[in-house]
Formats: structure tokens, C-alpha cells, sequence
């Protein structure tokens, strides 16, 4: 595919393209809690997605702070950033480009998270024996965060969907959002005094970091295990930002 990944040309960020498609979203397992239900077949356009959560070298080129509670080294997961904290990065951003850089939706997310809509539990396997290989979280991230990357990759090539750090996405969170969001490119765009978000983080156990648990959180508040990673609108892909491969 000739712009399956290509790197942000101010950040360096690295974005896989994710070829869109219908997929069932919610729990598959039937272990999940009533927000991820009920089950429904939702679809999904093309759109990129970076390959790790924004790190704290790419939030200091934008944003000139480091706000993160475990300062390791620009490779480390920026944390400690709010929803509103992660709109002002991406318009940041999009003042830098061509623009297009925003939050995934849920649905993205998920689709993204299971490989292009597998039934997956956790981003790269359903094996609770196989989860350290993917994924840092309370069993093995030694209360903290770790450089971004370094676990396996789930099938589309993107990494730390579970565990390391929550990621906001675009959407207001509501329990109740399965039961009124239509079939084609859902998002709920509120009103509500919550933000969603996803992936589980470095202290979570495993049922926190599969693929349809969705959370919560107030919009203006940011917390050590709380992340970001970007996604972009396919349109807004330009041929002279080199692509990887």
C-alpha cells in the first residue's frame, strides 16, 4: 500500500494507515460491563493513526513543557494531560501542517486497537499468558511508565494500545452511548460533563486494558496515567511528507 505509514515532518510522529471497514463494536466476550453493550455492527472510514501515544519529546516541540509526572527521557508517554490540554497541542499542530490531526472517535480507536475489528480482546492477542508481550500494566510496568515501543505491535503495526497509558478520544463519554449511536462513523458529540477514554494504563490490571473498556473522565484534569495519541483525516495526507514504506 503506497501510504500505509508515513512520519510528521514537525513532531516526527510515525502514522499507520488504518483501511476502514464494518466490524462489531463492544464485547465480544461477554465479561464487559453495561457501557460496552449493546454489540452492534459499525463502520468506519480511512484514517491514519500514530503507531505509539505522543511522547514527551514530541509534546515539548509543540508545546515547550513537560508535563509528565515520570520525566525518563523523550521516549516516555506524556502524561498528566488533560482533554483540553490535548486540544491545544493539536491545533498547535495543525497551525504547523497541512492540518487534519485530531483525536480518534471511539470507534476508531477500538478498530484500531483489535486489528482492523478482530475479535480481540486486548490489542495483539486474547491470551491473558501473552498480555506482557503487548502490553505494560500492573503486573509488569513496576509502577510507571516505560519508552513507548518497545512491546509487540498488534497486526496493523501500531503499539501500547493496551496498557502504558489512557488515551482520550474524541467523544463525550456516556454509558448509554451504544444504545444511540448510528452505524456509519459513530461519535457521541455530547452534551455531558465527561470525556472517553481508552487502553487501560501502567497501573491497571488486565480486565482495565481490554479493548472495549471504556472510561471517563472530567475534560479539565489530567492525571500520571493519563495519555494521548493522534490520528488524521486520510484527505488531509500530502505526497511530499515521505512515506516509510
Amino acid at each position: 500500500m503506497g501510504k500505509s505509514t508515513y512520519r510528521d515532518s514537525v513532531t516526527g510522529m510515525e502514522f499507520v494507515y488504518v483501511e476502514g471497514g464494518c466490524f462489531q463494536m463492544g464485547d465480544l466476550f461477554g465479561d464487559g460491563f453495561p457501557d460496552e453493550k449493546p454489540v452492534r455492527e459499525v463502520c468506519v472510514e480511512a484514517f491514519f493513526l500514530a503507531k505509539t501515544p505522543v511522547t514527551q519529546g514530541q509534546w515539548q516541540k509543540i508545546m515547550e513543557c513537560n508535563p509528565a509526572m515520570f520525566k525518563k527521557g523523550p521516549d516516555y508517554p506524556v502524561e498528566m494531560v488533560c482533554f483540553d490540554d490535548t486540544q491545544t497541542f493539536i491545533n498547535r499542530l495543525n497551525q504547523l501542517t497541512e492540518g487534519g490531526y485530531r483525536l480518534p472517535t471511539e470507534a476508531e480507536w477500538e478498530f484500531a486497537a483489535r486489528g482492523g475489528g478482530l475479535k480481540q480482546k486486548w490489542s495483539g492477542t486474547s491470551s491473558l499468558d501473552e498480555l506482557g508481550d503487548y502490553a505494560w500494566y500492573g503486573s509488569n510496568a513496576n509502577g510507571r511508565t516505560h519508552p513507548v515501543g518497545l512491546k509487540k505491535p498488534n497486526e496493523l503495526g501500531i503499539f501500547d494500545m493496551s496498557g502504558i497509558v489512557h488515551e482520550w478520544v474524541e467523544d463525550f463519554y456516556d454509558h448509554e452511548a451504544f444504545t444511540k449511536l448510528g452505524r456509519e462513523n459513530p461519535i457521541h458529540t455530547g452534551p455531558g460533563r465527561f470525556r472517553a477514554f481508552r487502553g487501560g494504563s501502567w497501573k491497571r490490571h488486565p480486565e482495565g486494558l481490554r479493548c472495549t473498556r471504556r472510561m471517563g473522565g472530567q475534560p479539565n484534569t489530567g492525571f500520571g496515567t493519563y495519555g494521548v495519541r493522534l490520528a488524521r483525516s486520510v484527505g488531509y495526507w500530502q505526497k511530499e511528507e515521505p512515506p516509510l514504506t
